[in-house]
């Protein structure tokens, strides 16, 4: 199946990620360190694996795949399922902040897949895993939008084709630079069913938001310097006016708060935000 671009509903990707700088630049980094999982994560189960020495890590849940992107190869994404389901499953697109798709992202991957989701991570930066701010800098920076744009698409294609059917439910999640291209691919795929954006930020104007067929999630920190309340009240504006349904969920909290490798990491808002989370998905994919 050949992914569908709508290149009409993309606002110039550059703008969008010179945004994303100011706030990605100000998370704290860190590696994760995975765990077994059985069942629905908590948040202190979740925090607890960040928590972990070197000697304690089991392996990961998923797996490495590859996913064919037409036009540009091969995307080399990280494939979480859950256990003991059969028959066509909705699913996840995860998409990484802007440190790459490293070990935080893969347990969040493996953490949706818990819930009864095939969760497939993709890398929009071929391979690379920075750790520091100026290595994830770069990074971002050297995102081509267009390979970006069709790798989300592919990626959604994939697993219907693999793990669901054309009428399986399908939604996005994304961190910072992951969230504001959770928003970008609600505005060029009219197949997507939902969309959590973890404070990202996406230039949206009325007419392009009159065609997110998308229900949006957006999950904001009123302390974040850099995707500002005044800039959240701006797109719940522009939403609003074009009768896109979403809901925005707004914490005492600064930049990166859902992140337990980062120095901002909230525990309080990030356990409620991952339960308003865990609600919209159920509702938006169905519930296991």
């Amino acid at each position: 199946m050949t992914p569908r671009l709508h290149p009409r509903r993309l606002r110039p990707l550059a703008l969008a990620s010179v945004a994303l700088l100011a706030a990605c630049a100000s998370s704290g980094g860190g590696s994760s360190s995975p765990v077994d999982m059985l069942g629905s994560l908590d948040q202190d189960t979740f925090m607890a694996m960040h928590e972990l020495s070197e000697a304690e890590v089991p392996e990961l849940h998923g797996a490495v795949q590859r996913v064919e992107v037409p036009g540009y190869g091969e995307m080399v994404g990280y494939l979480s399922l859950p256990s003991g389901v059969e028959g066509p499953l909705p699913g996840v697109i995860v998409i990484h902040e802007w440190w790459g798709l490293n070990d935080h992202i893969k347990l969040w991957t493996d953490r949706l897949a818990q819930e009864g989701y095939a969760a497939l991570a993709v890398d929009l930066y071929g391979g690379t895993v920075a750790t520091t701010r100026e290595g994830a800098m770069e990074a971002m920076q050297s995102v081509d939008g267009a390979k970006a744009s069709a790798t989300l698409l592919a990626a959604r294609d994939w697993l219907q084709r693999e793990y669901g059917t054309l009428a399986t439910p399908t939604a996005s999640i994304g961190w910072c630079f992951g969230g504001g291209w959770s928003m970008q691919l609600a505005l060029m795929d009219p197949e997507l069913d939902g969309a959590v954006v973890y404070y990202g930020r996406t230039e949206v104007t009325e007419p392009q938001a009159e065609r997110i067929h998308a229900r949006i999630l957006g999950v904001f920190g009123n302390q974040d310097q850099g995707i500002t309340p005044e800039y959240v009240d701006g797109l719940d504006a522009t939403l609003t006016a074009a009768g896109a349904a979403h809901e925005f969920l707004r914490y005492d909290a600064d930049h990166a708060f859902a992140n337990p490798s980062s120095a901002r990491y909230d525990h309080k808002a990030a356990g409620e935000a991952w339960e308003r989370t865990r609600a919209f998905l159920a509702e938006v994919l169905g519930a296991r």
